[in-house]
Order: C-alpha cells, then structure tokens, then sequence
C-alpha cells in the first residue's frame, strides 16, 4: 500500500514506525527528523498526557484512585506498569482511557505539522491493528530478544522479569516482521554509523515514493 502525495489527496508520505521495546525505534525517529521528515512520536504524546497538568491526569485519578497520581502530579508509572501487567481488566481500562486522548493529539499534530513526509512512531503498531490503513508504509526497526531486554535493562533499569512481562505483551519479532514494508536493522552488532546510513536509505526510498528530490 505505496502512497505518493498526488495519490493520497495531496498529504504527505505516510510512515508507521514501530519495533519491540529497545529496539531503537526513537535514534530512528531522531536520525528521520534531522533529514526533514515530521515525526508524530505516539510514545511521547502519551507521556505528555500523563505528565503533571496533563489531559490524562484527572480522569486517571478518577479511574484508579490518587494512589495512581504520583506526589509531583503526574501519573505514577512504575505503579501502573506494574498493574496493567499483572491484571489485563486494569490494562484494558487504561488504553480505554487513554488510546481516545492519544488519538487525538495524534490528528491534532498530524494536520499542524509539515515535512518532506511524516513519521507515526507507534510502539503498538501491529498489536493495535488500527494503523494499516492510516499508513502507506510500515517500517519495523529489527533486533533481537536478548539484545532489547538488554537495552531495557541498561536504560531503565527494570527487573528481568518485568521486562519479560512487557515483551510478552508485545507483538512478537515474527509478527512485527510478517507486515513490513521496509526493515532497519539495528541488533546488538549495529554500530551508530550503520544505524544512521541504513536509516538514510530508507529515507532517500521514501522520498523517491513521494515524488520529491533528495
């Protein structure tokens, strides 16, 4: 499902991008928005949402109760994490929340903001099964299992067994894989500068799709 602006009533190239936790999904996004391209990052709209003062605040207070409602105001994220991964009723219910309000922004930025074409970045691409056709193409930033919990790890600092419940929730790297348009690779060999030239063709692939000079 290749669009071009003339074929798509004259909007933008439009990018899913997605790819299991630690996977790299936001250097690419970074490295994509430095070449000019207009990134909706799904993953930072939801902080936003649940930072203090955020949209998501009161109706998450309301919901779950202010033990949810961190002192600072914004929405205690270790706590809730680890709910919604041990209870898929408290799950449902937050993306029943909060999904609308993500939704939302999304459109809101997507009509504001300009670029030689945009990128959705969207952890949950493939598990929501919502983005198909709201994309032209699909992009999956490919690693494996090991190497993610090992970012994770490295990043967060999260137990084992939690970021095994989290993957566990995810698509696996076989599903992610089997809607592809286009694969950047970035496992636990990829240097940063193969990174950035292996996004820099999928890039230029793009811009080609759009009818646009490089």
């Amino acid at each position: 499902m290749v669009g071009t602006p003339s074929s798509s009533g004259g909007r933008p190239l439009r990018v899913g991008l997605t790819g299991g936790i630690g996977s790299g999904k936001t250097a690419v996004a970074d490295l994509l928005e430095a070449q000019g391209a207009a990134v909706i990052d799904t993953d930072a709209i939801a902080h936003a949402l649940t930072a203090p003062g955020g949209l998501a605040i009161e109706p998450l207070r309301r919901e779950f109760g202010p033990d949810m409602i961190g002192a600072d105001g914004a929405m205690d994220r270790p706590r809730m994490r680890a709910l919604v991964f041990s209870d898929a009723r408290a799950k449902a219910r937050l993306e029943a929340l909060i999904h609308p309000l993500i939704g939302q922004e999304v459109e809101r930025e997507a009509a504001a903001r300009q670029g030689l074409y945009q990128v959705f970045v969207v952890p949950l691409l493939v598990e929501s099964g919502r983005w198909r056709d709201r994309v032209d193409r699909i992009c999956v930033v490919d690693c494996d299992e090991a190497t993610q919990v090992l970012r994770v790890r490295r990043r967060s600092g999260l137990a084992p067994e939690m970021v095994a419940r989290i993957m566990a929730a995810q698509a696996t790297r076989a599903q992610r894989l089997a809607v592809a348009d286009d694969v950047i690779v970035n496992d636990g060999q990829t240097t940063p500068a193969q990174l950035a030239a292996r996004t820099l063709d999928r890039h230029r692939a793009w811009l080609d799709l759009s009818a646009l000079p490089v």
